[in-house]
């Protein structure tokens, strides 16, 4: 019996279907997601997720979110999330300097460094997912 998985934001239903596992990245650390698995709700932190489904793997960029997972159901409510595919590396290298040099001289309210700190951890997951799907791209070709 393969999991349902919904990944959804604000804006859209970015994945939707049956899958053989999950691997998230929860606040307290990696977490797989098998069928049966026991029910959790829990908090996701800005990273990578992986969807296995028949062999293949797809991945995903999330902005962190919520993870609820009950009766083989898995809905991502994620605060951002993007497929590889849909991820311009020169966008993200662009955010990844910007927020590395705001980094330089950070701001004095802690609520808008740890947004900034965030800003640079997402841009770092979107910039590694890319090149990982460009280098996989070009070894096929």
């Amino acid at each position: 019996m393969p999991l349902h998985l919904e990944i959804v934001t604000s804006e859209r239903t970015v994945f939707e279907g049956e899958v053989d596992m999950v691997t998230v990245p929860g606040g307290g650390g990696e977490m797989g997601i098998l069928p049966h698995h026991a029910p959790v709700l829990s908090t996701l932190k800005a990273g990578e997720l992986h969807v296995k489904t028949a062999g293949q793997t797809q991945e995903f960029a999330i902005g962190g979110g919520f993870i609820d997972i009950h009766n083989n159901r898995v809905i991502i409510l994620a605060d951002s999330a993007e497929r590889a595919d849909e991820i311009d590396l020169a966008r993200a290298e662009a955010a990844r300097m910007r927020a590395q040099d705001m980094l330089k001289n950070p701001p004095p309210n802690k609520e808008d460094l740890i947004k900034l700190e965030n800003s640079y951890r997402k841009s770092m997951v979107r910039m590694k997912i890319a090149q990982r799907r460009t280098t996989t791209t070009h070894r096929q070709d």
